[in-house]
């Protein structure tokens, strides 16, 4: 079985190409979520026939990967890159995070591991160029790029969730804070949370948008640990 990308598009039509369907398929999924993605509903949604869509991409599986490497291109920097690695990070980060907002579907699909494409290969390639001419090794530099993004992933899954995005299966996230809460107030009244009560029943002051306070601690941390030249 061999890749989406390794295939040849097939002969275009005046509407129907796989460029079209991707794009319909992308809209369905901002729209209503994963969940209503199907071929049968993009197929529709085009005005064609379900089986005229498998002589375009032969399965869902393929669909979804076309569908998360078309954004990836919306985190893609025109080159060349600034010259500071930090503000080459910034920039990919509030990118990512941008993206994550217009298409909260990114994070499910992320987390069904879908079949990797080239514009994710070049974001990936571009974050590693933030890093040239700092004299770092192929370790380090994987090590800083993994720390990066582990912190980009968990905020914006946190985001998407506490802005209720679409979720393929299940109740959401408001439906599970509804059941969760009275649980929670029980326990935050019976004095084991001295510390957190405070924080749940009064809330936070000054609370603001952490995400560029997170990145820049992440940064520091990152160029505390490069080596000294």
């Amino acid at each position: 079985m061999s890749s989406i990308w390794s295939r040849p598009t097939p002969p275009r039509r005046p509407v129907l190409t796989r460029e079209a369907i991707v794009a319909a398929a992308i809209a369905v999924a901002d729209a209503e979520g994963l969940a209503a993605v199907s071929i049968r509903r993009v197929a529709a949604e085009l005005d064609a026939r379900a089986m005229t869509l498998y002589s375009y991409i032969e399965r869902k599986e393929d669909l979804l990967a076309l569908m998360l490497d078309e954004v990836s291109a919306e985190v893609l920097v025109e080159e060349p890159l600034p010259s500071s690695w930090r503000e080459v990070l910034l920039l990919m980060a509030r990118r990512e995070r941008e993206l994550v907002l217009r298409h909260p579907w990114r994070v499910e699909l992320i987390s069904q591991r879908v079949a990797v494409g080239p514009n994710a290969l070049r974001h990936v390639e571009q974050k590693l160029a933030a890093f040239d001419g700092l004299g770092l090794d192929r370790l380090t530099r994987w090590r800083f790029l993994a720390v990066f993004n582990d912190y980009m992933t968990g905020f914006v899954v946190r985001e998407a969730q506490e802005r209720g995005a679409p979720r393929s299966e299940g109740i959401n996230e408001a439906e599970r804070a509804a059941v969760a809460e009275p649980y929670i107030k029980e326990l935050v009244e019976s004095g084991e949370f001295p510390r957190l009560a405070p924080m749940i029943e009064e809330g936070v002051r000054g609370a603001d948008d952490n995400f560029e306070r997170g990145l820049n601690w992440v940064l520091d941390g990152i160029e505390q640990a490069m080596p000294r030249r």
